[in-house]
């Protein structure tokens, strides 16, 4: 059993050399069983988005094609793999609880867990959307999605962002993994690759559409403009 700790300033936020640690960890982990927990008090409150906006052009689809690299190795990942979200799971956050096999919240009521990715004025990578597409329920899709907003953990039940809530986490975390565990592993491989891989495999597609389309979405004048006024601090 092996744990992965999202650790790194702004509350765990997904920076280019935190995601290539992350990624890192993950490819050196596999096949084992994982858990996969955030430092301190969030699990990841998302993209760093000092470093977003700040990036050019190239800088952005490099950015980008790392995360769609880390969301789907993770996606994939062929072991048990289990979310304990201890703490706010925003945006790609959300997306790397989402990727896991089964998803723990806190109980504390403060905790937000949400893909606010359409209130910020971006749309998602593809391969990236297609792991979310899979994992949130048809019937809280277009709220969860559409509606960008962000829950507590007894709302984000509700919908289908994670699977369970407990005043322990961690704890229930590792029992939960372990449980997944007992399984043979080379059937549960085969199933999750049968299940998912071909979802976010990578495509001469799928990178024509982040070059062409999604990578000028973010660069827009409006977009990072929305993503600015998302780090301005709040009164």
């Amino acid at each position: 059993m092996q744990e992965i700790v999202l650790q790194a300033p702004g509350k765990n936020a997904l920076a280019t050399d935190s995601m290539a640690r992350t990624l890192a960890a993950l490819r050196a982990a596999s096949p084992a069983p994982l858990l996969l927990r955030g430092a301190g008090d969030a699990f990841s409150a998302g993209l760093n988005l000092k470093e977003v906006t700040g990036l050019d052009r190239d800088g952005m689809e490099r950015f980008l094609t790392l995360l769609e690299d880390l969301v789907a190795t993770l996606f994939a990942y062929p072991g048990p793999t289990v979310a304990c979200v201890g703490g706010h799971a925003i945006a790609g956050g959300c997306v790397l609880a989402l990727c896991c096999d089964h998803r723990i919240a806190g109980a504390d009521p403060a905790i937000r867990i949400g893909l606010n990715e359409v209130a910020l004025g971006v749309p998602f990578p593809p391969r990236t959307l297609a792991a979310v597409v899979h994992r949130v329920p048809p019937r809280s899709r277009d709220e969860v999605l559409l509606g960008a907003e962000l829950h507590g953990p007894d709302a984000a039940l509700r919908l289908g962002l994670i699977d369970e809530v407990s005043a322990d986490p961690l704890a229930r975390g590792r029992a939960r993994l372990t449980l997944l565990a007992s399984h043979p592993a080379g059937a549960y491989a085969a199933t999750k690759t049968a299940l998912r891989a071909a979802l976010v495999a990578a495509s001469a597609e799928h990178t024509r559409r982040l070059r062409d389309e999604i990578v000028p979405a973010w660069c827009a004048p409006e977009a990072r403009a929305r993503l600015a006024e998302a780090l301005r601090p709040r009164r």
